[in-house]
């Protein structure tokens, strides 16, 4: 991956060469620490698309951030990104407990934003029945869980309360339908909030963890015992001191950094998420050895 950038985006050299670094000086994992981080102020200097590493001839899909806080940040895809995001998510909904037999109502809006379609992939390639509601016109997802039988939810967790909500105005217990299982990402919530949407509609909620900046949802997900797991044949993640910038040892927290190994498009180098946890390598009770973060 250091070569790829290397070679095609200019970026990348110019930053590798001030470093006095080649790709070659990486022989090992530990060596990453040597080469320079990717900030979200550097995908939006070079925006739209002066990160890609492919020619336009190549790009099979453009996402992009809600750029609420300044220019929105591009995610292009090669046909291949494509296909290993939508395995990624495969993996993230069969943790999940959802299988060929599930209908799936994918209640993530369906546009730039990476869930909607990062989630219908995902269930396209385990053979589910999807259903592509989209945000919005609560009653009526109210309405096709009740006509339509869907056993899994795929939406915001705010969202997934707020359907709640509105399910009790209607007088709809859903306790009372096929619905067993929800798949919540794209924003913050909490152990307590996930309790109170397990209690008030009958379901497993689980995780779905990513960024536009690698892929979209599908980067890490919560299996059965609540863990949440990267997909590290996908991501390599390093925790560093925020402040010193240098790596920290596995269980310590601090800056989570992602460098895509694995993707063709735009492969990003130590990219800082911003996000504040921690790692631990250890086998799951769930089975899976994936590295586990806080």
């Amino acid at each position: 991956t250091l070569e790829w950038v290397y070679e095609r985006v200019p970026y990348y050299k110019k930053e590798f060469d001030e470093a006095g670094l080649k790709p070659g000086d990486c022989k090992r994992l530990e060596d990453l620490a040597q080469f320079p981080f990717t900030s979200k102020t550097d995908l939006r200097d070079n925006y739209p698309f002066g990160l890609c590493a492919v020619p336009m001839s190549e790009v099979a899909r453009i996402h992009a951030s809600s750029g609420t806080t300044g220019k929105p940040t591009t995610g292009p895809y090669t046909q291949d990104d494509v296909d290993q995001w939508a395995e990624c998510m495969a993996r993230n909904l069969f943790a999940a407990g959802i299988r060929s037999d599930d209908i799936c109502q994918n209640a993530y809006g369906m546009g730039l934003f990476t869930g909607g379609l990062g989630f219908h992939q995902g269930a396209d390639k385990i053979g589910c029945a999807v259903i592509p509601a989209s945000s919005g016109m609560t009653e009526r997802q109210v309405l096709l869980m009740q006509d339509f039988g869907t056993t899994a939810l795929f939406s915001t967790p705010s969202y997934a309360l707020t359907i709640a909500e509105r399910a009790k105005d209607m007088g709809v217990d859903l306790k009372g339908l096929a619905l067993r299982v929800g798949v919540f990402g794209a924003e913050p919530w909490t152990v307590e909030m996930r309790r109170e949407i397990e209690e008030r509609m009958g379901i497993h909620a689980m995780e779905a963890y990513g960024l536009t900046e690698m892929m979209g949802p599908g980067v890490a997900f919560s299996c059965p015992e609540y863990n949440l797991h990267l997909n590290e044949d996908h991501v390599y993640a390093e925790v560093i001191d925020p402040v010193t910038e240098e790596p920290l040892s596995p269980g310590q927290q601090g800056e989570l950094i992602f460098t895509a190994i694995r993707r063709r498009a735009m492969p990003l180098i130590r990219y800082r998420t911003k996000d504040i946890t921690s790692l631990r390598r250890e086998k799951c009770a769930c089975g899976r050895t994936l590295i586990i973060m806080e």
